[in-house]
């Protein structure tokens, strides 16, 4: 949770670097959404509050209903659009053995979704890759415009801390996720300036 608490604060002080008039609010995921901080502010130090407010919980839950969540958001949606704003939901999925669910009209799309989902690795109790496959659906679902969904089971803060840079990217200004290339890998890198090197280097003749 201590990792999840410091992407959120990379998330928003790296947003309001870019734009003091980003906007924020906070919710939490039981069987529903709760909201932790309804008002949507650009005040860090409220957003510092909101976060560290946060707690995991026990409770294995049965069920995770996003309905409310979708609710919340489209309503926010209306009110951004009304000021000229875009609203994003970041969702943090943390259930390795349930599978999200909503009810929600697909036509109805005024926000964008985008998801990271920290998960365990396969087991008899869990089903990762099928909690996946819901994220994806309900992604696609109620996006509207490119969102992305980034995952891993590696439990490593770091990697957290990489996917969340890479949602600081503006809907408007994404590629398709399937077109995402960053970071490259170093192999990848390598390859790259050995062929640069060995272009900038082959011999020219004249005649």
């Amino acid at each position: 949770m201590d990792a999840v608490k410091q992407a959120l604060l990379l998330f928003v002080h790296s947003k309001l670097t870019m734009c003091p008039d980003h906007r924020f609010a906070f919710a939490s995921l039981g069987d529903t959404v709760s909201l932790v901080k309804k008002d949507f502010s650009s005040d860090a130090g409220s957003a510092v509050e909101a976060i560290q407010s946060l707690d995991a919980s026990e409770t294995r839950y049965a069920m995770a209903d996003l309905t409310q969540l979708f609710k919340i958001a489209y309503q926010e949606g209306k009110r951004a659009e009304l000021q000229g704003r875009l609203l994003r939901v970041v969702l943090i999925y943390c259930r390795s053995s349930t599978k999200p669910q909503h009810q929600w009209p697909i036509k109805q799309k005024n926000f964008t979704l985008d998801i990271i989902y920290l998960h365990d690795k396969p087991t008899a109790d869990n089903c990762p890759q099928k909690v996946y496959d819901a994220l994806v659906d309900a992604l696609e679902h109620v996006s509207q415009y490119e969102g992305y969904i980034l995952e891993t089971g590696q439990g490593l803060a770091r990697i957290l801390f990489r996917q969340t840079c890479i949602l600081l990217s503006h809907p408007l200004q994404r590629c398709i996720q399937d077109d995402l290339d960053i970071p490259k890998p170093l192999a990848k890198k390598n390859m790259v300036t050995e062929a640069a090197q060995n272009e900038d280097g082959m011999p020219v003749s004249t005649q």
